[in-house]
């Protein structure tokens, strides 16, 4: 279930990264990320996290690297890869998601250095 919410993330099928996601999902991107904060419902996530990067971000990905998987807990080390429509400065910066299943994701927590966000958002 995490791994086709990533594919689904790298091809941009919003409908199939919602249909990964339970209707109660609790999202949380990191405070001190440009979106900060904790969104709910599969609209909720797509709408505040995934249409809003594309408005910031050119090519924004998130590439799956390695995953842990500890029963419905599953820790990925990825990586975010972007460059800034503002700026046209280049993102590449390490981050760890964890995720909590139960048949679909029902819980997601963002881990990132949002200095190297930040950096790559500043004139």
């Amino acid at each position: 279930m995490v791994r086709r919410q990533y594919l689904a993330s790298a091809a941009g099928d919003l409908e199939a990264l919602r249909a990964t996601l339970a209707p109660d999902v609790e999202w949380t991107e990191m405070a001190g990320f440009p979106l900060a904060g904790t969104y709910r419902t599969p609209g909720g996530v797509t709408s505040h996290v995934m249409e809003e990067l594309a408005k910031e971000w050119d090519d924004w990905a998130a590439h799956d690297d390695t995953y842990v998987v500890d029963g419905e807990n599953v820790v990925v080390l990825a990586r975010y890869t972007a460059v800034n429509k503002a700026t046209g400065k280049p993102l590449v910066v390490r981050v760890a998601h964890h995720f909590v299943r139960g048949g679909l994701i029902v819980r997601f927590e963002q881990f990132v250095d949002t200095a190297l966000v930040r950096e790559a958002m500043s004139a």
